[in-house]
């Protein structure tokens, strides 16, 4: 794939797709049906198995039959990224060619974190590059010191992947380094794209080309009002538009996590269905209190 053919696919709204489960069984027709309402939608894909798609909680089998859902359900124009991380190199290359082989356009990679004191740039290098070297298809990192034992890439890692022609960008998690990363790749052909509707507009107005939000899977279309406000020139309705999406990220992802989120896709109308087990559900007063949020906030009647 192109340079031009990787900007333009990762270039706009990505949505960290869910995985419903009721009774810890995952609701596959909920999956399809959240896929198709998205189709119609302004986003530019689908970012499959990440953090908000519990893929740490899913058998490997599981996490291919989610992905298998998502590809065969999505519309032609849109672009799926599947999360192929695994603590072991070997095991995340089996992945990464079976993601590629079910027709994932690109995959995402999760810095492994189990020995996490031996995690250094020279091991996270390697990790990438081997992957990258596999993988019959273009390869961004994911950032998510939260989730990741704390590991935090460092900018070094980026200036020596940047240089590998199939790692092509990043989904950055973390808080306040997007800048020292547009540094470090600055003249390579390596995008950013935030993960987070905190600092969404923030990054495009630096440099990044794209976002992978959790609210996307609540409302789609407001987040990809955004970036085309954004990509539009009209910077004054964006960052009003962006206002009130921050607002809704603290009442929403920042409130409850993953379990917010999929209590608002409900709300929303589309099937956010149980976190799995030991990820609990929000309490009854919880959901009282995100349904008076999101609606002060104009977002549902």
């Amino acid at each position: 794939m192109d340079n031009a053919a990787v900007k333009e696919k990762l270039s706009g709204v990505f949505t960290p797709m869910v995985t419903p489960f009721k009774d810890d069984q995952i609701l596959y027709e909920g999956i399809a049906e959240n896929v198709k309402k998205m189709n119609a939608t302004g986003l530019r894909g689908y970012f499959v198995l990440g953090t908000n798609g519990e893929f740490k909680s899913l058998s490997v089998e599981e996490r291919m039959e989610v992905l298998k859902t998502v590809i065969q359900n999505a519309a032609p124009d849109k672009v799926v990224m599947a999360g192929t991380a695994a603590e072991s190199t070997k095991e995340t290359i089996d992945i990464t060619l079976e993601a590629a082989k079910l027709g994932a356009e690109m995959v995402s990679l999760l810095m492994p974190h189990f020995f996490r004191k031996y995690m250094d740039d020279d091991a996270l290098t390697d990790y990438v590059v081997k992957v990258a070297d596999a993988s019959p298809i273009p390869v961004l990192l994911y950032n998510n010191p939260s989730v990741a034992a704390d590991i935090l890439i460092s900018p070094e890692v980026i200036r020596r992947v940047a240089e590998h022609p199939n790692v092509v960008g990043m989904k950055d998690s973390s808080r306040g380094n997007y800048q020292k990363y547009l540094e470090a790749a600055q003249g390579k052909e390596f995008y950013l794209l935030a993960g987070s509707a905190g600092f969404f507009l923030d990054l495009l107005e630096a440099g990044g080309i794209g976002g992978v939000l959790s609210l996307a899977n609540c409302f789609p279309e407001e987040c990809s009002k955004l970036y085309a406000t954004y990509l539009a020139g009209k910077l004054e309705e964006a960052r009003e538009q962006n206002a009130r999406l921050v607002e809704l990220n603290k009442k929403v992802s920042g409130f409850g996590g993953v379990a917010a989120v999929k209590a608002a896709m409900e709300l929303a109308g589309y099937t956010g269905g149980e976190p799995r087990h030991p990820l609990r559900p929000l309490t009854a007063e919880q959901k009282q209190t995100l349904v008076k949020n999101v609606k002060e906030l104009g977002f549902i009647d």
